[in-house]
């Protein structure tokens, strides 16, 4: 018998730039495309993840969302395992639990959507009989580069990493070295490997779920869905269906939240926003020179800090985030957070981030161009100061301020690769994004891309006709 409705079992990543697009990809699916949803979560905190859960969903109790039991990797990894191999690792360790609840099911999922350190559970879903789907929580130009990458030429890869040529992926912006990925760097090394066997993986999926939309990235959209380009190498369709971020659910209530009272009190577009994600570290330095930037800018601001971590950009991802209760804040400059009282608000480990940006007072965002930042400060109509720290970010920065012209970039010149951009060069961006003559074109160009995005989402736009023509064909495969 065929189930009267879709069940599509979604599984999310450790960290948040997975789980909100994932949940946010179930919500749409429930409310606006018939199916029965669940939601498996691998995390390393379960209370952190249940807080996040909570603030995405207290209005839809519909959505089933089960927190797979956390994973401890402390006896499992090398001192020098990377950030996407720690993920892989924990994912492969949840498939037990995954299938346990499986089998507990009275009606299991007929669907199985996956993100891009999920491909593991495929071999399981196939075992249930599934559909398989990817998510891929990331930009198009990413996608295009991941489902290209089996099948690219071994000499290219090889010039690329050794001689610092461009990467050229049909359709699409080449890869800069200097942008490009850190498996991209090492294509002998088991990095690289893993990364094109997950790859293979993503290209035999019945299908490929993207979180963007066809007029932010034409190209590269169409490239990855042409068969003429990039198209005849995967499996099966290719569906933007983006952007998804968390959407504030309810109007806040500004008296409970610092943050917010503050901004109330603002001109509007007058703070920029200062956030690094909920994995992004920097040194001590760095945290220094930027806190002393912020300060010579002389622009409104708020900043959540995190404490400095040496020698690893991502040093926050797996950690557990704060209700920003944490008051010790000796590593800043002597004198700064007094000397910015009025000017701008420090806030120690994490913020109402959607809030923020969605606030009238907020007119920048100093980001790390993590894809869910980014599409989130797009969907706010708020131009950014791109800083990439890890993984894709570098890509991200320079579609944003190179071919979208909604950011300026900092800028690592080689006798700084690997230290530290000094306090003149922030001052100077965020005044450009503030202030400066260049701003005003960035606010145009940022906010019609907002309308372009909500567009897609609507009944008769590109994202939401793609997400029902994914569901058409789940169910022509379930019949």
């Amino acid at each position: 018998m065929v189930p009267s409705k879709l069940h599509a079992a979604l599984l999310a990543s450790p960290g948040m730039g997975h789980l909100i697009p994932t949940v946010e990809l179930g919500k749409r699916l429930l409310t606006h495309h018939g199916f029965d949803v669940t939601i498996f979560v691998v995390t390393t905190d379960s209370s952190t993840t249940a807080s996040q859960i909570h603030q995405q969903t207290s209005n839809l109790t519909a959505l089933n969302i089960i927190l797979l039991p956390p994973v401890d990797l402390s006896t499992k990894l090398a001192p020098d395992t990377s950030l996407g191999e720690q993920i892989g690792i924990m994912m492969g360790e949840s498939i037990p639990s995954l299938r346990s609840s499986f089998l507990s099911m009275k009606s299991p999922p007929s669907v199985l959507i996956v993100d891009l350190f999920g491909t593991a559970a495929f071999p399981l879903a196939r075992e249930f009989d599934m559909s398989t789907y990817v998510f891929l929580t990331t930009s198009a130009w990413l996608s295009a580069v991941t489902t290209y990458l089996p099948f690219i030429d071994k000499e290219m890869t090889e010039r690329h990493a050794n001689n610092r040529e461009p990467l050229f992926i049909p359709g699409c912006e080449p890869v800069r070295f200097e942008d490009t990925l850190e498996p991209f760097l090492s294509p002998g090394e088991p990095i690289y490997a893993n990364y094109v066997a997950v790859a293979k993986e993503i290209v035999s999926a019945d299908g490929i779920l993207m979180n963007t939309w066809q007029d932010l990235e034409p190209a590269a959209t169409n490239a990855i869905r042409e068969f003429e380009i990039l198209g005849k190498f995967t499996n099966g369709p290719v569906y933007p269906v983006g952007p998804l971020v968390r959407t504030v659910e309810v109007k806040p209530v500004h008296e409970e939240n610092e943050v917010l009272r503050w901004l109330d009190k603002q001109p509007v577009e007058s703070v920029i926003y200062v956030s690094f994600g909920s994995g992004g570290t920097m040194s001590e330095e760095q945290m220094r020179e930027l806190a002393l930037g912020l300060e010579l800018s002389q622009q409104r601001f708020v900043w959540v800090v995190r404490p400095p971590v040496e020698g690893d950009a991502s040093g926050a991802f797996f950690g557990v985030a704060s209700d920003g209760n944490e008051t010790t804040l000796d590593y800043l400059p002597e004198g700064f957070v007094k000397r910015t009282r009025g000017l701008g608000l420090v806030v120690p480990m994490w913020a109402p981030q959607a809030e923020i940006l969605g606030h009238p007072a907020t007119g920048g965002f100093v980001t790390h161009c993590g894809w869910n930042s980014v599409l989130e400060s797009v969907l706010n109509g708020v131009p950014m100061v791109s800083w990439p720290l890890y993984a894709e970010q570098k890509m991200n920065a320079c579609m944003l301020s190179e071919e979208l012209g909604v950011a300026v970039r900092v800028k690592v010149t080689a006798e700084q690769e690997g230290g530290v951009v000094c306090k003149e060069q922030i001052a100077n961006l965020v005044r450009r994004v503030m202030v400066g003559e260049e701003s005003v074109a960035m606010r145009v160009k940022v906010k019609e891309l907002k309308l372009s995005g909500e567009k897609a989402l609507s009944k008769s736009g590109s994202s939401h006709e793609s997400l029902s023509q994914m569901t058409k064909d789940c169910v022509s495969r379930s019949a």
